[in-house]
């Protein structure tokens, strides 16, 4: 792998992008071999995967209209890497397939027999329905494959030629683009996680999911970062400088997930309704106790006691460590939320191989699109005016 300094292109762009797709082939067939062994776990495992790396994609796209919308200079050097982890969008949407032939083992809403006898769920039918939850979801596709598409191909025309107006255009699409972001990652998570258990709810429950994605998305980038560095690849753009600006996001980031998901809990807690109550009591039954033990000290505590320091944001080897961890306890806990609806779990959580090869099959077609894009172009917006400044960005 060989990095053109002058154009910022790769030269040689190694094997990566051919590895992830192997990987994920590989991944995909063992995964769709074990739905013959077990329908029900095997839609289960999809979906734990599937919300994982979704959520990487939509947190990059925060993140890029967060850019523009702020008008930062520090982060165009990374610009171009948040917005090629929107290139897995269109993939995504096929991977909802399997979700979709599902719907009757992860979604209890869907049997007519628990419909006819709760009043509760007849109540909730014109919104918790089969038709009606696939056109949802085509929605939210069709305006994420837009939005991305939209700010990649302002970013690549600016390639060609700055203008004033390609920044204007950039800046304007994610000013409304975010609102339609919050509107349909929220309903997102409703749909696909949260109506799991459809007697259940909580109205930050779509923030919940959010600020998992966003602070696992400016993990994979600060992840990517430093596995490009490992190969002398952007080595002088990416300087130390704007790793400790990652690791403050991170560190942000960490805090504002513990809030949210200290504040759906406590509310939660303090009301004490039991058609409340028992979504947390679920989990904190048998092993599932264990796994939520793990969330809290894993997912925060830990995480936050380590990141809080200057050093540790500066230190490479021990920033990489923390993130790799991050993303780690962010698929915890996306199995954390599907997990124990399945009627298998008996109160306890049950790992299994089958976990694994989801998580790789979907993850290798992620990012080998990921790769395909990024390894295509310039690996910063060349033509972007506040690049030099970028470049040469300094902590205070």
């Amino acid at each position: 792998m060989k990095l053109d300094t002058e154009t910022f292109r790769l030269s040689e762009r190694g094997g990566f992008a051919k590895k992830a797709l192997i990987a994920g082939v590989i991944g995909l067939v063992v995964t769709v071999v074990a739905w013959f062994l077990d329908s029900a776990r095997f839609y289960h495992a999809w979906l734990t995967a599937f919300a994982f790396w979704i959520s990487l994609s939509l947190g990059a796209l925060f993140f890029t209209m967060l850019h523009h919308l702020t008008g930062a200079q520090w982060s165009t050097v990374i610009r171009r890497m948040s917005e090629s982890f929107l290139a897995p969008f269109p993939y995504m949407a096929i991977f909802f397939v399997p979700i979709i032939f599902g719907m009757h083992d992860l979604y209890h809403w869907t049997h007519e027999e628990a419909i006819a006898h709760n009043p509760i769920l007849e109540w909730k039918t014109p919104y918790l329905n089969q038709t009606f939850f696939v056109i949802r979801a085509a929605i939210y596709f069709a305006v994420w494959i837009f939005l991305s598409r939209r700010l990649y191909g302002f970013s690549k025309a600016q390639d060609e030629g700055h203008s004033p107006e390609l920044l204007a255009k950039m800046r304007s699409t994610s000013a409304w683009g975010m609102v339609i972001f919050a509107l349909t990652i929220t309903f997102a998570a409703f749909d696909w996680l949260m109506s799991m258990e459809p007697m259940w709810y909580s109205t930050i429950f779509g923030v919940y999911f959010f600020s998992g994605g966003l602070l696992s998305a400016v993990c994979l980038i600060t992840l990517t970062a430093l596995w490009l560095r490992r190969r002398q690849v952007l080595d002088t753009a990416i300087t130390r400088e704007h790793y400790h600006d990652l690791g403050k996001l991170v560190f942000g980031f960490i805090i504002f997930w513990g809030y949210i998901g200290f504040s759906q809990y406590m509310l939660i807690w303090y009301a004490n309704i039991p058609e409340e109550t028992s979504w947390y009591l679920m989990r904190w039954e048998g092993s599932w106790k264990a796994v939520s033990l793990l969330m809290i000290l894993g997912y925060f505590s830990i995480p936050f006691l380590i990141t809080i320091f200057r050093a540790t944001k500066r230190s490479l080897g021990l920033l990489g460590f923390m993130v790799v961890w991050l993303l780690l306890m962010h698929w915890v806990d996306m199995y954390w939320l599907v997990f124990p609806t399945w009627s298998g779990a008996d109160g306890n959580a049950h790992f299994h191989w089958m976990d694994l090869s989801a998580v790789v099959g979907i993850g290798g077609i992620f990012l080998w699109a990921f790769w395909s894009r990024y390894a295509a172009g310039p690996l910063v917006p060349v033509r972007d005016p506040k690049l030099p400044q970028s470049l040469s960005h300094v902590n205070f």
